[in-house]
C-alpha cells in the first residue's frame, strides 16, 4: 500500500452499501399508501420491478379454484399473466404454448400492449420461427414467478400477507398444470406445438407427458429429462450465497429491505453457466479494465525501481467487469424467492419411470391420434400432402448411439413412454456446460428407445454456450421452423 494512503479502498464491497442506501432514501422519501403504490407506473417507485408489475402490459387469468400439487397440498387459488402474438384461428388448433427459463416474464416479444423488445423477440413474428402468420403463439409468467403470476411475493388470501417461504415447493409438472388451466379458460382443447428453452424445455417436456393427447408436437431447446447432479450443484450455490444474506430473513423480506447482495452474488455465478470458456476467451481475453487517467499512478520501490500496475481485489479483468455488471443489473429486478423456489422446481425434474413411481404420479396413455398438421398443409383437405408430410416427420433423424449409455437410459425411456406417439424436436448445443449436450442425446435416445420414430435431433456448434438459444437465430430459429412447418 503506497505511504501517505488512508487505507485499502475496496469499491466492489462499498458498492453494497451505497446500493442499500439508496433503497432506503428512496423509500423513505416515497411513504404512499398501497393503493396508490398499485397505481404507479411500473418504471417509478422505490420497490423492485418484481413487487411493481404493469398489468396493463399483459394479460392476467384468475384461476379461483384449488391447484393440486405434487409435494404439497392443493393452491387455493393462483394467477397466470401471459401474452399472446398471432391470430388464434376459428377452430383454436393454431396454438403454439412458448415456455420461459428461470427468471423471464412472458414477455417474448413485442406487442400493441407492450412495444418494448421481448426476450426472444427475433425468433416471433411473421416469418421467424414462430410465425405468427401461421400460429397463435402464448407465453405465460410461471407459476412461482414474479412478473404478474402467483408467486412467493404473493399475497395469501389466508393471511393478505406475501407468502415468503409459506408459498409451498413447486414441481414443473404444477407450473405446466397452472399453463393448461389458461387453455382451458380460453376453450383451446389441444395446442399445435409445445416449444421452451433451458427450464422452458423442462415444461415442454412435461406438457407433452401430462397430455399426450392436448399437446401436438414437442420442441425442447438446451434441456433435459432429469437434472443432472452439476446443474443441482450450480443452481445450488446460487441459493446458498442468496440465503446468506441477512436481508433473506427466512424469506419474509418485503417489508424491507431485500437480499439485494446475496441475489447479485447468485447471478454472477448464474452468468457463469450460461456462456462458455471459449466465449469468454474471445471476448475478454485476459484484458484489464481501463484505468480512469485520475487513478493512473506510477509507483516505485525503495530502490526506483519502476512497478507494474497494481493489481485489484475488486474486479479488474473485463471479465470481472462483466460478471459485476450482470449482477448489478439483476439483484433489484428479480424476486429472490421466486429464484429459490424455481431453481428448486428445476433440481427436482426427472422424468425417469422411478422417479416418477415416488411421485406417485399415473403416467398416461402415449398419444392415438396422428399428429397435427402444419396450417399450410391442413388448408388443403384430403390432399396427397399429408400422407408426405407424415412420412416426412416419421423420418427419426440419426445421429450415433451411445457408445457408453448411461445407466438411467432405460429407466427414462420407460418414464417417457406417454412421449412415444409425439413428434419431438431436440436441440443441444455442444458448448453449453448448464445442461451439456449428453443430456439432450440421452433425451433423444430415449424416445427412440420408447419407439418414437418422430424423433429429430440437432447439435449445434458455436461458443455462445448455454445462451445460444437466445442468439443463434439462424441454426435454432431454422431449425424450429421447419419442424413446426
Amino acid at each position: 500500500m503506497p505511504s501517505g494512503s488512508s487505507g485499502p479502498s475496496f469499491p466492489c464491497v462499498e458498492a453494497h452499501a451505497a446500493r442499500e442506501s439508496r433503497i432506503l432514501a428512496s423509500s423513505s422519501k416515497s411513504r404512499i399508501s398501497p393503493e396508490t403504490r398499485s397505481s404507479a407506473s411500473s418504471n417509478s417507485g422505490p420497490e423492485p420491478p418484481y413487487s411493481r408489475p404493469s398489468p396493463t402490459s399483459y394479460k392476467v387469468y384468475h384461476h379461483s379454484e384449488p391447484l393440486p400439487l405434487v409435494y404439497a397440498p392443493s393452491l387455493p387459488e393462483f394467477d397466470i399473466a401471459y401474452e399472446t402474438w398471432g391470430e388464434l384461428s376459428p377452430s383454436k388448433d393454431n396454438v403454439v404454448l412458448l415456455h420461459t427459463g428461470l427468471s423471464a416474464s412472458s414477455h417474448a416479444a413485442s406487442s400493441e400492449l407492450n412495444p418494448s423488445e421481448g426476450w426472444w423477440e427475433k425468433f416471433i413474428g411473421p416469418g421467424k420461427a414462430l410465425d405468427t402468420n401461421h400460429f397463435y403463439i402464448i407465453c405465460t409468467n410461471v407459476l412461482g414467478g414474479c412478473y404478474g403470476s402467483t408467486g412467493p411475493s404473493s399475497k395469501d388470501p389466508a393471511t393478505g400477507q406475501p407468502y415468503g417461504t409459506r408459498f409451498p415447493i413447486l414441481s414443473i409438472f404444477d407450473m405446466v398444470r397452472a399453463q393448461f388451466c389458461l387453455l382451458d379458460h380460453l376453450g383451446i382443447k389441444e395446442i399445435y406445438a409445445s416449444v421452451g428453452s433451458s427450464m422452458g424445455a423442462m415444461q415442454s417436456l412435461a406438457a407433452g407427458w401430462l397430455y399426450p393427447e392436448r399437446v401436438g408436437k414437442v420442441v425442447s431447446i438446451s434441456g433435459t429429462a432429469r437434472s443432472s447432479p452439476s446443474a443441482i450443484a450450480m443452481r445450488y450455490a446460487q441459493r446458498s450465497v442468496l440465503m446468506a444474506d441477512p436481508n433473506w430473513n427466512n424469506g419474509f423480506y418485503y417489508d424491507g429491505l431485500p437480499p439485494h447482495t446475496g441475489m447479485k452474488l447468485a447471478r454472477q455465478i448464474a452468468t457463469i453457466t450460461y456462456r462458455s470458456g471459449p466465449e469468454w476467451d474471445l471476448r475478454f481475453g485476459r484484458k484489464l479494465r481501463e484505468i480512469p487517467e485520475i487513478e493512473q499512478v506510477q509507483y516505485a520501490d525503495p530502490s526506483g525501481r519502476k512497478l507494474p500496475r497494481t493489481p485489484a481485489l475488486c474486479p479488474d479483468f473485463l471479465i470481472e467487469t462483466y460478471l459485476d455488471y450482470q449482477g448489478e443489473q439483476f439483484c433489484l429486478k428479480y424476486d429472490a424467492n421466486s429464484l429459490i423456489y424455481i431453481s428448486k422446481a428445476m433440481d427436482l425434474f426427472e422424468l425417469t419411470s422411478s422417479a416418477i413411481s415416488s411421485l406417485h404420479l399415473t403416467p398416461p396413455s402415449a398419444r392415438t391420434s396422428p399428429p397435427p398438421l402444419p396450417p399450410s398443409v391442413a388448408a388443403h383437405p384430403q390432399s396427397p400432402a399429408h400422407d408426405a408430410y407424415h412420412m416426412t416427420l416419421s423420418h427419426s433423424k440419426s445421429h450415433p448411439p451411445p457408445p457408453n449409455p448411461p445407466p438411467h437410459l432405460p429407466d427414462l425411456a420407460e418414464g417417457l413412454r406417454p412421449l412415444a406417439n409425439t413428434p419431438t424436436l431436440i436441440l443441444g448445443v455442444q458448448s453449453d456446460i448448464l445442461f451439456p449436450v449428453e443430456q439432450q442425446r440421452e433425451v433423444a435416445d430415449a424416445l427412440r428407445l420408447t419407439g418414437n420414430q418422430m424423433v429429430r435431433y440437432y447439435e449445434l456448434g458455436g461458443v455462445w454456450g448455454h445462451d445460444t438459444f437466445l442468439l443463434d437465430v439462424q441454426n435454432v430459429g431454422g431449425a424450429i421452423r421447419g419442424f413446426l412447418s
